[in-house]
């Protein structure tokens, strides 16, 4: 294992003066082409991947997983424990379709990461996808929430903010309860519209719905809503939960259930009935927030919700016309262009500090487009709903794990933002990958003992030693 067995060796020898290399001496000539061969002498592609396995073993994670899908193992010849390990393992080194699981089979760090000697085929993968239930999804995803916890108690956060927002992922024409309608750059192809919930401080995704395409947010959230809640406080039952909502979620139903369980602030769309624009036309006095942007408080008084809401209006100067400057024919032109906005909430904060605290959530937007792009969340592997729900909560765990293994190995700490942005200098599973998860190497069993073996390159060797080091002191 890597992490017992790497060792460093250093000399007292003086480092010589560089010295100005010739143009001569930079160049490498070469003739003609490489032969290819091929050999099964333990040549691995992925040496980092034994970094995670290091860590998932210090987690217990087998054994804690296994605990979890007792009850529900759709398992056959391969156990479920077994197989959410090869998708962990497929989607952090960057498989994107279940037909990838050929071409890591005979890799030995792979198979090391999964402990199997032989890995599955892309049928029993798919099969097993399609037999994952929706109590299958439940428990891994307590399971995961179980995993964050163990991030998140010894930060000892007295808030949790969470963004809450649903994404659109395109799929073909014969996918399972896959609908044409919230699909805006392809409105005639139909597509599923799962739900996410983002932890702020720490980066993780906190559960995940798959939804049609027909859904809307706002109708179609209030379950989600609930077991998000009841999650989070099996782990931190005491903290104070803020939420973070576009103007989908504003919705009746929706504002008096947050009212009594969180804080919130909740973008106000311009809906006619809700008359915003005459609240703005009537106004003659704004307050400064940042240069560029004035705003002030009201009180909406929403007659067929029976409600009174505590909204900010702002207003934003730019110098170009944009299909959301909202400019509503109230002022001259000539005065420039105007973005304008509102949000309602419970908060007791200022304009300025409202403002910045809502500008937070374009994480949650970065962190849903590097799950697609890094993660494979917007791969449609199979033509079933269920199996497609399942790849959703196991690309979420493996992002999960990532992040998780970066505030282990003791990742730079940043200061607390106005925004509330993650608390830790994360970096994106393409750095990763580059860094230290997708390196060449070889295992070998010199004395006996099996070593995997790199390239002595400086920043790859300073990377890996540095990650060894602080495993070692998580023991």
């Amino acid at each position: 294992m890597v992490c017992g067995s790497c060792s460093t060796t250093s000399t007292q020898t003086e480092r010589p003066q560089p010295v100005r290399s010739r143009k001569a001496d930079l160049r490498r000539r070469v003739n003609g082409d490489l032969a290819v061969r091929f050999t099964a002498q333990g040549l691995t592609s992925y040496a980092g991947l034994e970094l995670l396995r290091c860590y998932l073993a210090k987690l217990d994670f087998v054994t804690r997983l296994r605990r979890r899908l007792k009850v529900v193992d759709p398992g056959a010849d391969y156990s479920s424990v077994d197989l959410v390990r090869v998708f962990v393992a497929m989607l952090i080194v960057g498989a994107r379709r279940l037909s990838h699981i050929r071409h890591l089979g005979t890799d030995p760090v792979i198979q090391r990461f999964v402990e199997l000697r032989r890995l599955p085929s892309d049928r029993t993968l798919s099969r097993w996808l399609s037999r994952c239930t929706a109590p299958v999804r439940v428990s891994l995803l307590g399971f995961m929430m179980e995993l964050i916890g163990d991030s998140l108690r010894p930060l000892k956060l007295r808030r949790l903010t969470i963004d809450v927002d649903g994404t659109v992922l395109s799929t073909g024409l014969q996918v399972e309860r896959a609908f044409r309608g919230y699909n805006p750059h392809h409105r005639k192809v139909p597509s599923y519209y799962p739900i996410t919930a983002y932890l702020a401080q720490t980066g993780h995704v906190l559960g995940v719905r798959n939804r049609s395409g027909n859904v809307h947010d706002g109708k179609a959230s209030m379950r989600f809503f609930r077991d998000l809640f009841r999650d989070i406080r099996t782990i931190e039952p005491q903290a104070t939960l803020e939420v973070r909502l576009d103007g989908a979620f504003f919705r009746r139903e929706i504002l008096a259930w947050l009212e009594r369980r969180a804080e919130y602030a909740i973008r106000v769309p311009f809906y006619q009935w809700i008359d915003l624009k005459g609240i703005i036309a009537l106004r003659t006095r704004w307050k400064s927030v940042a240069p560029g942007l004035d705003g002030f408080f009201t009180t909406l008084h929403l007659a067929p919700w029976h409600r009174k809401l505590k909204v900010a209006v702002y207003r934003k100067r730019v110098f170009h016309p944009s299909r959301k400057n909202f400019q509503l024919d109230l002022f001259d032109p000539s005065n420039g262009y105007w973005e304008y906005s509102a949000i309602t909430t419970n908060k007791h904060i200022g304009l300025r500090a409202l403002w910045y605290f809502m500008a937070g959530r374009g994480t949650h937007e970065k962190v849903i487009g590097q799950l697609k792009t890094g993660f494979a969340f917007d791969a449609i592997p199979t033509m079933n709903y269920a199996a497609n729900s399942t790849w959703q909560v196991l690309s979420i765990l493996a992002h999960n794990l990532v992040t998780s293994f970066q505030i282990a190995t003791s990742t730079p700490r940043l200061q607390k933002s106005r925004k509330r942005t993650a608390l830790f200098f994360l970096k994106s599973i393409h750095t990763l990958r580059y860094e230290f998860l997708n390196r060449a190497g070889i295992v070998q069993r010199p004395a006996g003992r099996a070593t995997l073996t790199l390239s002595n390159n400086q920043a790859t060797r300073e990377t890996f030693m540095r990650l060894v080091d602080k495993l070692a002191q998580a023991a």
